[in-house]
């Protein structure tokens, strides 16, 4: 069984308004965070730049939360601007949903795959791992990596998941004759 990896290179772009000139496209630019104190309670902010016009916005991270509820490594990670907590934070679903925006992944991962000869050993059995919850079409990345089209993917290819849906979990599939 041959082993691929999709790996994020970088962290996708965010895919929402801009209040300064409409643009649809933000990046996290450094992944700064920003922590207000108002008495015992602080609010964490994610920053982010618009990709146009450079304008700065905030995604609420925490509100109004009791200085005691903080994890100390966590409130560090905030200040300090941690990648990984920032990273984190992005890849969430709930966080994207409850500040209304998307991942926009286009360019940000890439697929870590052996070479794989079509013409030998078949049928050969793959195994897709993801390391982030990249969304992508199976069709597509198993094309990108055995260099197929996509039309001789449906033909040559038996997978376990349907290869027409974005998945960002792992799955298998056989390249047959």
């Amino acid at each position: 069984m041959l082993p691929w990896v999709v790996r994020r290179t970088r962290l996708p772009l965010l895919s929402m308004r801009c209040v300064g000139c409409g643009s649809e496209s933000a990046t996290t630019g450094e992944g700064r965070f920003r922590v207000n104190a108002n008495g015992k309670l602080l609010d964490v902010w994610l920053l982010v730049r618009c990709v146009s016009c450079d304008r700065t916005s905030k995604l609420t991270v925490r509100e109004r939360a009791p200085v005691s509820s903080f994890d100390p490594a966590e409130l560090d990670g905030y200040r300090a601007g941690d990648p990984r907590l920032v990273a984190s934070r992005l890849l969430d679903p709930l966080f994207a949903r409850r500040n209304r925006f998307t991942l926009d992944w286009d360019g940000a991962w890439r697929l870590d795959a052996p070479p794989a000869c079509l013409d030998e050993a078949l049928p050969f059995q793959v195994d897709v791992v993801f390391d982030d919850p990249v969304p992508v079409r199976p069709d597509r990345l198993i094309a990108q990596g055995l260099g197929l089209s996509r039309n001789e993917v449906a033909r040559r290819i038996k997978c376990d998941i349907p290869l027409r849906r974005s998945r960002s979990t792992g799955f298998t599939f056989t390249a047959l004759s």
